[in-house]
């Protein structure tokens, strides 16, 4: 199960990178252009949120579940820049991330002018998406 959790993370990594990326495009282009914010840019929105989301949950069962997560928070993995990724910098960056990106999303329900929904979703999900790939494990990542 553990094996099969940690492949799903992987595969959703993709996921949530492409599908914020393509939110981020389409909210640059409906900022620039003008155009009035309606339920299909909210709806296109939500493929970089869900993704994310699903991708949070995954993390936090093989957090719970690796040797590498939350068993492994001690003092020594403070001194290993690597465990200390697993343990500490990639969770918490992670969280602060979908945070950032769920509230980036639900600001844009909320505001009326077209103009600043389109910038709430491109600010949000952009800084979402660096602190994503800021703590990323890239050399093992598949």
């Amino acid at each position: 199960m553990y094996t099969g959790i940690q492949h799903l993370h992987s595969l959703l990594s993709y996921l949530v990178i492409g599908g914020l990326a393509v939110s981020i495009i389409l909210a640059l282009f409906g900022y620039f252009s003008g155009k009035m914010f309606t339920e299909r840019d909210r709806k296109l929105a939500l493929i970089g949120i869900i993704p994310t989301h699903l991708q949070w949950m995954a993390g936090l069962v093989l957090y719970f579940m690796s040797p590498l997560g939350f068993s492994s928070l001690s003092g020594e993995a403070m001194g290993n820049s690597m465990l200390r990724l697993y343990v500490l910098e990639h969770p918490v960056m992670m969280i602060l991330a979908v945070a950032l990106i769920t509230f980036g999303f639900s600001f844009a329900k909320r505001l009326s002018d077209s103009k600043n929904q389109f910038l709430s979703i491109w600010v949000f999900y952009l800084i979402g998406l660096v602190f994503i790939l800021s703590r990323i494990p890239w050399a093992v990542w598949p």
